[in-house]
């Protein structure tokens, strides 16, 4: 894999990990939809001042369309579902499972809309990637019974869909950005919307203390930025379902930064799950080199004496 796609890999799993960690900081503060807003706003105004001093340029309407679509979905959509569903009382570990079946559903459909091979191989890449997840989210799904009501366990798999449906509309954007022109307007759009959504719950305004602060800067940086601008860079590199297959790889990626920040130490059943991700991973998305036989025809033509030599040459 070449190294610019290995480090695009990387950073995608560890930055969209992020988002998880800076949503316990974050609701621990203050609602969901209050840091929500937040976060939104100031990635928004940040973003979109650096894009107005260093890369201000005319953009199309249809691009503006477009990538407004495509943001309300990636982060409105999606955070939004995974949000609400778990503060409706979905455990985390359930939300999670429903959001990695992303990369099968990626898989079945990206042949037939954008027409990318899905080998054999990474189809079992997938299947056995989604095991590794059951497995380290098996934990949280038998701490017991939730009080979510039954129509709350759809909101994960809206959420799931809105990402797929983003992803999909991007690889067949007419008028696509780069990532330095999207982010920011995706952030924008995400901004009106849970802004939208705080003010009707009456949660916009934000807790004094600093740790809300700090929880909003964590998922400005390290989630948006990081996370979204890995995301929509690997689309590009990887592909749908090699994008999709990463996911994987955030549950597990996850619990390492619980446990380096709160101390949450992950089971024996969830150090199997991270080992199973990673295999499947590797299945899904590590291509082997192709060999390919020498070109005879080149050959004979780089030396054409060879070429009358061998000719005289009598069969056996």
């Amino acid at each position: 894999m070449p190294v610019s796609a290995a480090v695009t890999s990387i950073g995608l799993v560890v930055m969209w990990s992020s988002g998880f960690i800076g949503a316990e900081l974050g609701t621990r503060e203050a609602a969901a939809d209050t840091l929500l807003m937040w976060r939104f706003l100031a990635a928004a105004a940040i973003l979109g001042g650096a894009w107005a001093l260093f890369r201000r340029r005319r953009l199309r309407p249809r691009a503006l369309a477009e990538q407004a679509a495509i943001g309300a979905l990636s982060q409105g959509g999606y955070l939004g579902g995974i949000v609400w569903a778990v503060g409706l009382g979905v455990p985390s570990g359930t939300a999670a499972l429903i959001a990695a079946l992303q990369p099968l559903a990626a898989g079945a459909l990206a042949g037939r809309l954008l027409g990318e091979t899905v080998s054999p191989r990474q189809w079992a890449g997938l299947a056995i990637g989604l095991g590794g997840v059951a497995l380290v989210v098996q934990g949280d799904l038998s701490a017991g019974p939730t009080t979510a009501p039954a129509w709350a366990y759809g909101l994960p798999f809206a959420a799931m869909a809105a990402l797929l449906a983003a992803s999909f509309l991007e690889r067949r954007a007419r008028a696509p950005l780069a990532p330095m022109d999207a982010i920011p307007l995706h952030c924008l759009v995400s901004a009106v919307l849970f802004t939208g959504v705080a003010l009707v719950g009456g949660h916009a305004a934000p807790p004094a203390g600093g740790g809300f602060w700090a929880a909003v800067a964590w998922t400005v940086l390290l989630s948006t930025v990081g996370g979204y601008g890995f995301y929509w860079l690997s689309l590009r590199r990887n592909g749908v379902t090699g994008t999709s297959a990463l996911i994987y790889l955030t549950p597990p990626t996850t619990l390492v930064w619980a446990y380096a920040m709160f101390g949450d130490a992950p089971g024996w059943t969830a150090l199997a799950g991270m080992a199973v991700c990673v295999i499947g991973v590797t299945a899904a998305t590590v291509r082997r080199p192709v060999h390919r036989r020498p070109d005879r025809s080149a050959q004979l033509a780089e030396d054409p004496v060879r070429d009358r030599a061998v000719s005289r040459v009598p069969a056996e």
